[in-house]
């Protein structure tokens, strides 16, 4: 979510809570904004758990992650689709590498955490021999 939406959503939460009860309608909009911050740092431990199980930098399929992968897309949510961390790449800000095991690459380039561009890179062809 957009921090400028969400802090305006909590103010608008605040507002209507005065107006509408006081006091009382303070501390729940309060409880209600916590328990949404609460929610979403579970979230991202959760993500972060399951990234845990898998080397960084590889997936299952690349083929399938690049189907997969939008503009715009958050990191968190990326990581998610991977279920493992990224490979940073030298060199180059917020980029990072997904391998699998059949040798393709997907190298995955964010701005402010967001998905900017990626391309999918596949190895050299193998010489195709014919047969005599």
């Amino acid at each position: 979510m957009n921090p400028v939406l969400g802090w305006t959503l909590a103010l608008m939460a605040l507002a209507a809570g005065w107006l509408g009860y006081g006091w009382p309608g303070v501390a729940m909009a309060v409880t209600v904004i916590a328990f949404w911050l609460i929610l979403q740092f579970n979230r991202a431990v959760r993500v972060m758990r399951n990234a845990n199980d898998t080397p960084v930098g590889h997936v299952v399929s690349v083929v399938m992650l690049n189907s997969k992968l939008k503009v715009g897309m958050p990191m968190l949510q990326v990581v998610g689709m991977t279920r493992s961390l990224g490979k940073k790449v030298a060199g180059r800000a917020e980029t990072y590498l997904w391998t699998d095991a059949g040798g393709l690459e997907l190298v995955v380039t964010f701005d402010n955490g967001r998905c900017k561009r990626w391309q999918l890179n596949r190895p050299e062809q193998m010489e195709v021999r014919e047969a005599a």
